[in-house]
């Protein structure tokens, strides 16, 4: 049969595609060698979220007495049952895409999908034919040769969301956003974990105020934080692991019960045609133009297998821009400065556009705004005072970048992320009524005090 357009993988990138696709009146095909959501859905993003719940659930509970809750017993955290909120969190998702794939007629086709020509995709055997192609596999956890993964002992970030039991201590390997969540859940269950990062940097890729409050947080939970440290072997040795690393005090060894390994990820590009097809790939990733097309015109890619930031949201932006260029529409081009990003520990922490660091590095122009939740109203009356909102303005007031930590303010980036994509300035935020009492004060607070008129901050 021949279709439209055929994707392979059904992430967020591949199943956003097929949808958007079939909205514009395309035949599309859908192929999927596991389960419909992908990675993120089912192995990433929503199960981690569900876990990472519950551990702030037990740790309302531990802390109830402070909010005038007696509890008759010891809240216990039950580790397997957890996983199995979070795993039936996973497939009640994964129910859903498979719902909306069927309400807009996508084709599933289930197996494993391999370009055979440049309208031609071999699914176990049977072939397959399209005018368009898109190739959206995803990626999964990268292994390193120092750390061979065995799944028990060295464990990676899909092990990590369905162990049988709780390890008495944890080395992670790795502080990104994978790392750190995982870090913080185990760590708020009582196990003792130590994060060793390789740049200098907890959270490398964020500014380095975050960075020097989420390491106070984490010592707070009582988490060992190495950073500046190199992961040269880990071994296992009667049932622990031995690592070898060399950090600011040279060379040491650690032990624990289980390393997470938490240092990338890996693109899923092997065996599905891109060499018999001569499909340019660079460093591990597809090589696109502006409109997601190969060197093949007929073949497209996006996700995690083109060089562009690995996020689920990312992902299905492209998916969407790609199948409108596709579809004969003029698709907004994507503004990759403008990316939110969040790490859900506690506090979560989120960002949008340069650093603080990168502005001063590029000569740019700039004024920053603050504001600590300390001062928060809403924060207090939460319990949850930790963190602040750092904007920075270019010399025309705009907002050029955002970092906010604090307890659920992922739910603020919108504003800040919209606020950069519009130009908008901090004498726009000022003038805008925020609700009162709100954590998103914060907000118009920084703006305020950019512009020498705050009366909290």
């Amino acid at each position: 049969m021949k279709y439209d357009l055929i994707i392979i993988g059904s992430g967020p990138a591949g199943y956003v595609a097929a949808v958007r696709a079939s909205q514009l009146g395309k035949s599309v095909a859908l192929v999927e060698k596991a389960e419909a959501g992908g990675t993120c859905l089912n192995w990433g993003c929503i199960p981690t979220k569900a876990l990472l719940k519950s551990a702030q659930v037990y740790s309302y509970c531990k802390s109830a007495t402070n909010y005038g809750v007696d509890m008759e017993c010891e809240p216990q955290a039950n580790l397997s049952r957890m996983v199995a909120r979070s795993r039936t969190v996973a497939q009640n998702m994964n129910k859903g895409v498979q719902l909306l794939l069927k309400r807009n007629n996508v084709e599933t086709i289930n197996g494993f999908g391999r370009l055979i020509s440049p309208t031609e995709v071999d699914v176990d055997g049977v072939v397959y034919q399209a005018d368009n192609i898109i190739i959206a596999t995803g990626a999964r956890p990268r292994e390193m040769a120092f750390m061979p993964v065995d799944h028990t002992h060295i464990i990676n970030s899909k092990d990590a969301l369905s162990l049988e039991k709780l390890p008495q201590t944890m080395v992670v390997v790795g502080s990104g956003a994978i790392g750190s969540e995982f870090a913080f859940f185990y760590a708020s269950l009582g196990v003792k974990v130590t994060v060793i990062e390789y740049m200098p940097q907890l959270m490398p890729l964020e500014d380095e105020e975050v960075a020097k409050t989420m390491e106070r947080v984490f010592r707070r939970l009582r988490i060992g934080v190495m950073t500046s440290t190199t992961v040269k072997s880990v071994t296992v040795v009667d049932d622990k692991c031995q690592i070898e690393i060399e950090g600011k005090k040279g060379a040491e060894t650690l032990t624990a019960d289980v390393v997470l390994s938490a240092v990338g990820i890996k693109s899923n590009i092997e065996n599905i045609g891109l060499e018999q097809l001569g499909i340019a790939v660079e460093r591990d990733k597809i090589v696109v133009d502006s409109n997601f097309r190969t060197n093949i015109p007929t073949v497209y890619a996006v996700g995690d297998i083109i060089a562009t930031p690995a996020l689920a949201h990312i992902a299905s932006t492209e998916a969407i821009r790609c199948v409108e260029g596709i579809c004969g529409l003029s698709p907004k081009a994507i503004d990759y400065s403008t990316i939110p990003s969040c790490i859900f520990t506690s506090p979560e922490v989120a960002s949008v556009g340069i650093t603080e660091k990168q502005a001063v590095e590029q000569g740019i122009e700039h004024t920053i705004g603050r504001y600590q939740f300390a001062a928060s109203g809403k924060a207090m009356a939460a319990g949850d005072r930790d963190g602040f909102v750092k904007i920075i303005f270019d010399n025309e007031k705009r907002v050029i970048g955002a970092h906010i930590v604090g307890a659920n303010i992922v739910e603020m980036l919108g504003e800040v992320t919209l606020a950069k994509e519009l130009g908008i300035t901090a004498e726009q935020i000022a003038h805008t009524i925020h609700a009162h009492p709100a954590m998103y004060e914060g907000i118009a607070e920084a703006a305020e005090q950019a512009l020498g008129c705050a009366i909290h901050a």
